[in-house]
Parts: structure tokens; sequence; C-alpha cells
């Protein structure tokens, strides 16, 4: 029996502590898989069964055969991930009751055993965030969402109507009504083209007509409630609240000395509304930052790029078989280094890494305890070079190509995204002089990051300071200093990983600490060399 057992893709709500990171996902589907034939034998012990429990088996068979033919392939979608944590937080629990009507013992049995791992309410809300978040970031509207309709990605898949209700309700919730008016609206478009729904549009009426109210649209907020009326004249509170607005536009109008105009009927779109602001200050140069959007690099700085073999000062490993190094930024410098982690060093530490990974944490400005953080969603994993060849293998490189001691360096760190998975902006320096990382190896003085995937889209590295965008390339690593000689911070250094839209990244870094480095990196003569 398939049990499930750690990991997976990354979703995560905003005040939760519990993610699935890929390999829990892959898990979820494999358990979903057994559910379903589980669920083919007990149709078979009892043919008289109801119908529509076998129309269910059925849809959900053919569901899994895709599912299970590319597992990782299928969950790079966020739409799949999203109804698979649907179904099995859902739908399966509506099967388990419709099946104790006639109990079977073998059925229920098996939904016992799994039932302890499978994604709750907190989960499922998680995952509805992740999507908005990346809705937000890429701006994405509802309906390519719906419609899987995603950068690089061709997949029969989508959301329907009950699918965007629900999304939109996991807002609403949280009193997020922009987008909560986003999902609701895509709900009533696609059930006004004829898509078939539980939810009824009386429903969805309500909740849209009451977050277009708290977005201050109170002539579209009128329009719908009339809508509402149309359509249930004794509707609990579709006449009181139909009275309310009305008052209060004709309030507004007469305070404006303006006429009464019939509201829009035009769908409400993104950018129809303005998104709320947030705690970021740089949010919108970091978001376009991860669309690719707002790059600073000109053509003139631009031909000051360069590429080059390096040898690491003439290291012994590395004359023979110098490094690849690529210029990636100017001021401050930022560069790649081509081939420096093989296909098998990869897989080496992902499968040392696995076992381990947990949700990163970050530390708290206030109390400078390390905390879990809704702007970093991922797990990670710390790894010693004693525990393998390979870990050590790969210290020694960075110290060859850096020129910089590993002695008081921190262990490798691999992190896993996951779609949705994100870390914004931040500094690698720590600017609390308390801070233990101080005490003895002094400051973070650089950042060694290597990129062990490619990603379909979205999980660019960007710096919002001076407009600098790195994507993650399989096999390569970027390197740049976070201290100025002096051992100041350089502010400019200020980076995020944007969302992985599509498919999984997997990181690992190296932190190389001050100390030991005085021979090495000697101090400048002013704060800024």
């Amino acid at each position: 029996m398939l049990l499930p057992t750690m990991l997976l893709f990354i979703w995560v709500c905003y005040r939760c502590e519990r993610v699935y990171c890929w390999r829990q996902m892959t898990d979820l589907i494999y358990t979903e898989k057994e559910l379903v034939q589980s669920l083919r034998e007990y149709i078979k012990a009892e043919e008289t069964k109801l119908a529509a429990v076998k129309s269910w088996a059925g849809k959900l068979d053919a569901l899994t055969r895709v599912s299970t033919s590319d597992p990782e392939g299928y969950l790079a979608h966020p739409v799949n991930a999203y109804k698979l944590m649907k179904r099995l937080n859902t739908e399966w629990s509506e099967l388990e009751n419709l099946v104790l009507q006639n109990p079977s013992d073998g059925f229920i049995a098996n939904m016992s055993v799994h039932r302890q791992y499978f994604p709750d309410e907190e989960d499922q809300t998680g995952a509805a965030k992740a999507l908005m978040r990346l809705q937000d970031t890429y701006q994405l509207d509802s309906e390519a969402f719906s419609k899987g309709k995603l950068p690089g990605v061709h997949l029969n898949t989508g959301l329907t109507v009950d699918d965007c209700f629900d999304m939109g309700k996991t807002a609403y919730n949280d009193a997020d009504y922009y987008h909560a008016v986003l999902w609701f609206q895509q709900s009533l478009k696609q059930l006004d083209d004829g898509e078939e729904a539980v939810v009824s549009k009386a429903d969805i009426l309500d909740y849209l007509s009451y977050s277009v109210y708290q977005m201050g649209d109170l002539p579209r907020a009128v329009e719908l409630t009339r809508r509402l009326v149309a359509i249930d004249p004794t509707h609990d509170r579709a006449g009181g609240n139909l009275r309310y607005f009305e008052r209060l536009l004709s309030k507004q109008l007469n305070e404006m000395n303006q006429a009464d105009q019939p509201a829009t009927e035009e769908p409400i779109q993104l950018g129809t509304y303005s998104r709320p602001k947030d705690h970021l200050p740089e949010r919108e140069a970091y978001e376009s930052l991860c669309r690719g959007e707002g790059l600073q690099m000109t053509e003139a700085r631009r031909s000051r790029l360069f590429c080059r073999y390096h040898d690491g000062g003439r290291s012994p490993r590395l004359l023979l078989k110098p490094m690849k190094e690529e210029d990636e930024w100017d001021s401050p410098h930022i560069v790649r280094y081509l081939d420096m982690l093989s296909h098998e060093e990869i897989e080496k530490i992902k499968e040392l890494a696995k076992p381990r990974l947990a949700r990163a944490t970050v530390r708290d400005p206030q109390t400078g305890v390390l905390t879990t953080a809704n702007y970093r969603v991922s797990k990670s994993a710390w790894l010693e070079g004693e525990e393998d060849a390979i870990i050590e293998r790969v210290n020694q490189r960075i110290e060859d190509i850096t020129g910089l001691t590993v002695e008081t360096a921190e262990l490798l760190q691999v992190a896993n995204y996951g779609v949705g998975g994100q870390y914004e902006p931040h500094f690698d320096f720590s600017r609390r002089p308390f801070d233990s990382n101080l005490k003895t190896d002094g400051n973070r003085l650089a950042t060694f990051l290597n990129y062990m995937s490619d990603v379909a889209a979205g999980g660019a590295t960007v710096f919002p300071d001076f407009g600098a965008a790195i994507w993650p390339r399989k096999g390569t690593a970027v390197f740049w200093y976070n201290l100025f000689r002096s051992g100041e911070g350089d502010y400019r250094t200020r980076h995020a990983a944007c969302p992985v839209l599509v498919g999984s990244k997997w990181v690992s870094n190296k932190w190389i600490h001050e100390r030991g480095q005085e021979f090495r990196r000697p101090c400048g003569l002013t704060e800024v060399d």
C-alpha cells in the first residue's frame, strides 16, 4: 500500500504553517489513484449501488490516468494542484458520506487509512491564495486560470463554475474583496455561458454585489443587486441591500451634483479596480521584474558585460578545467557560472535534502527569533559536507571559484519552491548587530546560488533596486557580494525569488561569512569600496 511520506509543491496559505511540497503532492496523486481503485472494487462488490457513484468513479479514473502518467508535469500546472486539493478535501468527503448510506467495510477502511494524509480546509485555502498570488504577480485574469491558459502550458484543464465560486469565497471570507470580485465575476460569466453548476446564479450575484459594494463601486452594486432581485424577489437580503445601496448612491450623486448614470454591464476584469496596497514598498517594481518588464540593462551597459574562463586565481583544481563565467550585471557585479553542478550532483543533493525539507524560516525583525512568514513560501534543508562526498566537493568548488574560505560559511541550504513559492524582497546580510551570525563568523559577505532545475514559467531572481532579473538555468550558479569591502551592507543587493508560475524550482545556496576572508578580500579605504 502506498503511503504518502513528506513533501511536495508549495501551496501555502498566508496564516498557516502547513506546507505541501512537490513530493507530498505527488504522493497525493498516487493516493487518489489508489482510492479510485478501491472505489472500483466497492462497485464490483455492490453492483446495485447508485449509478451516480459509478459515474463519479469513471471521471476520477480518467483523471488519475492522466495525472499518474506524468505526475510532475501534471502538478506543474497550478490549476491541477488546486483541484487535486479541492477533490481530496471536499469531493471525496461527499463521496464518503454517500457510500456510508450503504457501508462497504473495504472502501471505508481504505479511506480511513489515507484520510490522515488528506489536505484539509486550511490547505485548500492556501492553494487558492497561491493562485491569487500568481494572478497578481503575473497579471493573469481569472479566465486565463479558469481555462488553464498559462505561459508554456498546453494542458486540457480548467476550473468549473463551482471552482471559481469557491475561489471567490476564499477571498471573501478573508475580507479580500478585490480577488472575490474577480472570481465571482468569472463564476458568473461561465454560468451565463451555459456551463452547469451546483451553485445558483442568485448566490453568485449575492456575493458579487456585496463584494463590489465593498470595493466602493455603488452603481455596479445597485445594478447587480437589481439583477438578483429580478431572479429571486424573495431573497433574504436582496431587497434590503438594494434599498440601502440606492440610498447611498443617491446621497453620493447629490453630494457630487451628478445625475444618475446607468451602471455599465461590462464584465469586471483585472484592472477594473485598483489592487489594495500592502506591506511591500517596491511591490510594483518587484512584480514587474518577475514578468520580465522594467529591466534596466541598456545596450550601452550590456556592451560592458563579458564572458570568460575563470580559474579562481590559478586554483589547482580549476587550471585544467576552468569555469565558464558570464557577467549578469555590472554594478553591483553579479556573475553566472555555467556547468557548476552536474545532473548527477543535483539529483544526489535533492535526494539528501528531501527527507529533511521543512518550512523555510526568516528572522523576526522585532525579536530576532527565526519564524515562518507568508513572504517566504518554500521548504528548505541544510546539508553538511561530512554527510556525502558530493556535498564536500561542491563546497570545495565554491571555495575554488570565489577564492573565499568556506570554513566560516553556513551549511549548504537546499530549497524547493513549488508553484506559487516565493521569497519577497529581502537582504541576505544582517542589519542587526546582535544577530548570533555576527558574533563569531561575521556578517554574510557573499551569496553563491545554485540553480538545480529549469522553471517553465516564473521563478526569476530579481533585484528591484537596480532592475535586474536573473532566470533559473539548471546546473548554473550566480554569485554576488552582499557587503562592501568596508563591511558595510550593499543595500542595492535587496533581491527576491519570484513566485513559480509553472514547474518546480530547486536551488541550493552557500552564504559566505566575513571571518577568514581578511587576506582573501582585504578592506577598502572608503565605506563603498
